[in-house]
């Protein structure tokens, strides 16, 4: 089921919440010197290179493979068209890290030093914050697929700044409300001390007041902090109808204790720790608990899952058991090599310049579907507008999608979650 918001007074009734945002958002030098060229003279080659600084290590390291295979995945399809566009290209891969052990510190001017176009990451909000000034600084483009912070949306980035996920001004309305239509009343929350911790709990707060509820205690931890029984314990003794876990793989420490005192079917998770957990616990452990995550759900992405896999098999690699954000990470890279063919440069003020437009931003493009479909367009001398796997983008002036939708799961008994009908 797909319910369409347009604004934040709108119900979830299940399934997917598909939001228009464009209200609820402001309007928000380079790696290289090389001339921009007429874009449909597709004779004058260009070789694009961009980085990923995706969590390989750190709290969010489960999100790393189907990030960076999305990555891989267009840059396959990127390369196929070479021949048709002059364009190719090159992905350097890194590590994000997280707050803890500051990967980021060593790989951002490691990305800096290949001479980039883009460096695409970091998941976490609070990570591409540490880095986001020496990136857009530098005059390179900072893409994240996974950002979901509203810090982002007014941040003085020089227009270098972009994500294909949206604000958690949108999560947190989707999930108050679904909290409040499951019929609870009182909500006790566990929340990571950061930008995307504490920004999302203050959407979900919003939301679940506005529909009469009350959040009865809301502790917080800090990145790397691996005993959180204070926290338990106080959400616990406030007694709530449910709690909602807004939190990174901490989860997994956290889970034990929260779940034998606790009905797991009030438990309600996030995209930061929305994960199959398997026989991580015992059968049975988490039916009938709920999460979101942005972007269309698994079921319907089935056909873009299926291809990546088959595409992952190929290269000698292995399917993946994750999925989230995938499709985001494969939509930046189509965008930005889009907007590099757009510009006739790989440049990065002049693919920034561009991004807008090949997103549907600027209005007046012929909608397409793939990179192939698109970069015909382009190399015609037409103007593209890309809807990708993860939804239609569209980029307002900040950078962010100004149409987005929200996953709703629901776990089974074997602890692995999968669309919700509600």
């Amino acid at each position: 089921m797909s319910v369409f918001i347009r604004s934040r007074a709108g119900k979830v009734l299940g399934g997917i919440a598909a939001v228009g945002v464009s209200a609820l958002f402001l309007a928000g030098c380079s790696s290289s010197t090389e001339e921009t060229t007429d874009p449909a003279t597709p004779s004058e080659s260009l070789s694009l290179k961009i980085g990923t600084a995706l969590p390989q290590t750190g709290n969010l390291a489960f999100l790393g493979p189907p990030e960076e295979a999305g990555v891989a995945y267009a840059m396959s399809e990127i390369n196929m068209s070479t021949e048709d566009t002059g364009l190719d290209l090159d992905v350097v891969y890194g590590d994000s890290g997280d707050l803890d052990n500051k990967a980021y510190e060593v790989e951002i001017p490691r990305l800096l030093g290949e001479n980039v176009s883009a460096i695409l990451g970091a998941a976490s909000s609070g990570v591409s914050l540490q880095f986001i000034d020496q990136v857009t600084g530098a005059g390179v483009i900072q893409f994240s697929p996974a950002n979901t912070s509203d810090a982002f949306t007014t941040y003085d980035d020089g227009g270098l700044y972009f994500r294909t996920a949206p604000s958690d001004v949108l999560q947190g309305e989707v999930l108050g409300n679904l909290i409040a239509e499951d019929g609870h009343q009182t909500l006790g929350m566990i929340v990571l001390n950061d930008s995307y911790g504490t920004g999302l709990a203050k959407y979900v707060t919003e939301a679940f007041e506005a529909a009469g509820g009350e959040v009865v205690a809301q502790p917080t931890y800090n990145t790397g902090d691996t005993t959180f029984d204070a926290q338990i314990s106080e959400v616990l003794a406030a007694d709530p109808d449910a709690i909602a876990l807004i939190t990174f793989e901490e989860v997994k420490t956290m889970l034990p204790s929260v779940i034998a005192d606790f009905p797991a079917e009030d438990l309600y998770f996030v995209d930061g720790n929305l994960a199959n957990f398997g026989d991580e616990l015992p059968e049975g452990s988490l039916t009938g608990a709920k999460g979101t995550l942005p972007g269309l759900t698994i079921d319907t992405l089935g056909d873009f899952t299926s291809a990546l896999d088959t595409f992952l098999t190929d290269e000698g690699g292995e399917p993946l058991t994750e999925y989230s954000y995938a499709a985001e990470s494969y939509d930046a890279t189509i965008l930005l090599a889009l907007a590099s063919l757009a510009a006739g440069s790989t440049d990065s003020a002049a693919i920034a310049e561009k991004l807008i437009e090949v997103s549907g931003g600027s209005g007046d493009g012929e909608t397409c579907t793939s990179f192939a479909e698109c970069a015909e367009i382009i190399v015609g001398g037409g103007v593209a507008d890309y809807d990708g796997v993860s939804g239609p983008i569209t980029f307002d002036e900040a950078g962010d999608p100004t149409q987005a939708s929200i996953g709703i799961y629901q776990f089974g008994d074997d602890n692995n979650y999968a669309g919700y009908e509600g």
